[in-house]
């Protein structure tokens, strides 16, 4: 799945959603780092929420024995949280263009606000 970015000398695995299977297959888990607000707003349903910031403290509910598709806004604090995991052996894949592109494919979001899924 996907291609490999450079980030500060790290490579970081990054897949764009069209290479993203719909719907997304058994196995595969999505690690969601945006802030409580944004999840609130909308994410993907069944996603894992760690903020970026308390990941490290949280890294032990990243499950290590699946593929893990980490998304953020448009990529940027996913790509960062995608290398971190990468050296400490989770096989760890960002979206490119993050939520931003899963909602502009039409991929299915829930909120937790009450509100329609959407993006922040």
């Amino acid at each position: 799945m996907g291609r490999v970015a450079t980030v500060i000398g790290v490579n970081i695995p990054t897949v764009a959603i069209t290479g993203v299977p719909d719907p997304l297959p058994e196995g595969l888990v999505v690690l969601d780092v945006r802030e409580d607000d944004e999840w609130r707003a909308g994410h993907v349903e069944g996603a894992v929420h760690i903020p970026l910031g308390d990941l490290g403290e949280r890294v032990a509910e990243v499950p290590t024995d699946q593929q893990v598709l980490v998304v953020c806004k448009v990529g940027g604090r996913s790509a960062r949280a995608t290398g971190w995991l990468a050296q400490r052996g989770v096989e760890a894949v960002n979206l490119d263009g993050g939520m931003l592109e899963w909602e502009g494919a039409g991929r299915p979001m829930v909120s937790e606000d009450g509100e329609a899924p959407r993006v922040v």
